[in-house]
């Protein structure tokens, strides 16, 4: 009988606990670690639409990337049923489903977020942009103008739409960040990438993308990082063959373009 305490074990050989940034909250957050498992939901969020989706395929367990609840973003101090989160955690307790959440330990993991993003996009020669950073760098085989390339992201992550701003140069070193890794496009432009591939740009940072000379593209938060979804499903199945691993086909983008 595989218990919850040991996918949480092999979770964490894949994506190591001390990869996971200093506010984050990773493991298992919701549940009993001795409780038994046979069916497994993997799902980018654990949302409403996911614990019912889980409940009705008959999973006891929901492997996610974003924390369910994170004292950073959102204090628990009280489980209500008038409150949004109070009322996940009722419905995963009610329902007896626990959670585990594995987050920035799993962008910077090998294998993990990012580097399931550039192989989404096609990039060759992967490696971290620095040491122990979350963000990853490859190369295009064939070069591509900007537009192109922007029409080429879409498609490949499936993205409801893109935003993106020019920088006045061709793509082919690439760096990508799945999820608001913002943050990190002057390391790209200082690095000698040509192009960033993120989500939840801010209105500055596009303005900043000319005088940068760096190309910017906003692909959304969900299209970067539900990637990383099948690579858990893959790895769930090969460590726990008796299981049955299923990826949520209730979640997906929320945000809708015109």
């Amino acid at each position: 009988m595989t218990r919850v305490q040991e996918i949480e074990s092999a979770l964490f050989q894949f994506a190591p606990r001390e990869l996971a940034q200093s506010w984050d909250n990773v493991g298992l957050l919701v549940g009993d670690p001795a409780a038994p498992v046979e069916r497994i939901l993997v799902a980018l969020d654990v949302t409403e639409s996911v614990v019912e989706e889980a409940a009705a395929s008959g999973c006891q367990l929901i492997v996610a990337h974003h924390p369910l609840m994170n004292c950073a973003w959102h204090p628990v101090q009280s489980v209500r049923m008038d409150d949004a989160q109070g009322r996940l955690i009722t419905s995963l307790v009610r329902n007896d489903i626990a959670a585990i959440c594995m987050h920035t330990n799993l962008d910077a993991a090998g294998g993990g977020v990012n580097d399931c993003l550039a192989m989404a996009l096609g990039l060759m020669n992967i490696v971290p942009l620095e040491e122990g950073c979350l963000c990853r760098g490859g190369v295009l085989v064939d070069p591509m103008d900007l537009a192109a390339f922007a029409a080429y992201v879409k498609k490949r992550l499936g993205a409801n739409g893109v935003r993106y701003a020019n920088g006045g140069r061709e793509v082919h070193k690439v760096a990508v960040g799945g999820g608001a890794c913002g943050e990190y496009a002057a390391l790209a432009r200082e690095l000698g990438c040509d192009t960033f591939v993120t989500a939840d740009l801010k209105y500055h940072d596009f303005q900043n993308a000319a005088p940068w000379g760096l190309n910017l593209i906003d692909a959304g938060h969900f299209p970067t990082e539900d990637v990383v979804c099948p690579q858990l499903v893959n790895l769930l199945e090969d460590r726990f063959p008796a299981l049955t691993i299923l990826k949520s086909t209730r979640h997906s983008e929320v945000i809708q373009y015109v």
